[in-house]
């Protein structure tokens, strides 16, 4: 497809009319198994484990929507789309993974990968001399979320890349927060990106599923036989629904952020919150490298409130925000980090990451700001 820009290609790519029928949207492949053209012959698909036409479909938008990609692969959800990143590790190989990231990854990284002989050091990938430091002859990648789940904490994708090269590690970035229409990892320098799929690229909550999108031959040929291997691919329903959500995708992440900049202005001057985590406030000390990494800043922020109780009361008093996990949907969420996205990890873990009691996430969503702000307004009265 030419260079189209991003909201025609959220259109187009991977999105053409049915050339049997015409339909503008892309049929659902509800089969399990294609009929075969003869022995060893098929029309492209024999069995929706090894590919499917809706998922076909779905993952050229994917690669097309994530600049400088070769190819991308679909899996049940996020996580199972990490999984697929970790197997392109060995025994003996040493990972480098960003410490405030997702406990999710951190869940799996302990106490799944670590006992495939895998050896994982979690460092602050905010800190270049840091990564620089931990970076050995048997590192194979940096793994970096950036922004950081939920303190925001951004990582310099360019800079990383760049170390990391010299050492001959890959780079993955986990890309949801920002979704491709705010970040670009590949082309910052990237290797492989990721994304929960759940969140931005569907936007509708009703959903799960993971990508991974890969710059290089050698990873569209692993992540493919991961996929065929292991399983855990996207079903065609559920890549019909993130089809469905690409499409308006630019113009959600446009009124997410508006709304996100306005909140964050407002919880800005709040008494009652401290430690208010968004890269768009002037005020955040990465302020500039989201300027220059980024093509915005998001619907994602969190802050402190006194302790647990007075984040318990401050989201048992929401009315539009609800109290729920997950994010990127077009309605707004409120969320207690440590007992949602980092309950699996322990206290200690929480309190070395700067994860308090009182950290709550929001995800921002479409609604109007004015009605938004009011909502939060009223619900800190309670605190």
């Amino acid at each position: 497809m030419p260079q189209y820009k991003l909201a025609t290609l959220a259109i187009h790519a991977g999105q053409e009319p049915d050339p049997q029928t015409g339909a503008v949207n892309v049929p659902v492949y509800l089969t399990s198994t294609f009929q075969l053209t003869g022995i060893g012959t098929d029309r492209g698909w024999d069995y929706s484990r090894a590919g499917n036409p809706t998922r076909d479909h779905l993952e050229t938008a994917v690669a097309a929507l994530e600049q400088g990609a070769y190819s991308a692969h679909l899996f049940t959800t996020g996580m199972a789309a990490i999984s697929a990143v970790f197997a392109l590790l060995r025994a003996g190989d040493h990972l480098v993974c960003s410490r405030d990231v997702y406990a999710g990854t951190v869940r799996l990284l302990d106490q799944i990968v670590s006992g495939y002989g895998i050896e994982i050091q979690y460092v602050d990938t905010s800190d270049l001399k840091a990564v620089e430091a931990a970076i050995k002859s048997n590192t194979k990648m940096v793994y970096v979320e950036t922004p950081s789940n939920p303190l925001m904490v951004l990582s310099d994708i360019a800079a990383i890349a760049k170390l990391a090269h010299a050492h001959g590690a890959e780079v993955c970035v986990d890309n949801t927060f920002m979704s491709p229409v705010l970040q670009s990892p590949i082309a910052l320098g990237a290797d492989i990106v990721v994304h929960s799929t759940t969140k931005y690229l569907n936007g509708h909550s009703d959903g799960l599923g993971g990508a991974v999108i890969g710059s290089k031959p050698e990873h569209k040929d692993r992540f493919l036989l991961v996929q065929k291997a292991a399983g855990g691919v996207m079903s065609p329903f559920e890549c019909f629904l993130v089809l469905r959500g690409i499409k308006t995708l630019p113009l959600r992440i446009k009124q997410h952020e508006e709304n996100g900049r306005a909140i964050a202005e407002f919880l800005s001057t709040h008494a009652k919150v401290s430690k208010l985590a968004y890269p768009g406030l002037k005020s955040h000390p990465q302020y500039e490298l989201a300027c220059r990494q980024q093509r915005g800043f998001g619907s994602m922020l969190s802050f402190e409130l006194a302790d647990r109780d007075a984040a318990g009361r401050f989201l048992a008093a929401l009315k539009l925000f609800t109290n729920a996990e997950s994010l990127g949907g077009v309605e707004s969420l409120a969320s207690h980090s440590a007992t949602t996205t980092h309950a699996s990890v322990s206290a200690e873990t929480r309190a070395a990451m700067g994860i308090t009691d009182g950290r709550v996430r929001l995800s921002i969503g479409i609604e109007d700001k004015e009605d938004l702000i009011a909502d939060l307004e009223q619900a800190l009265a309670v605190v």
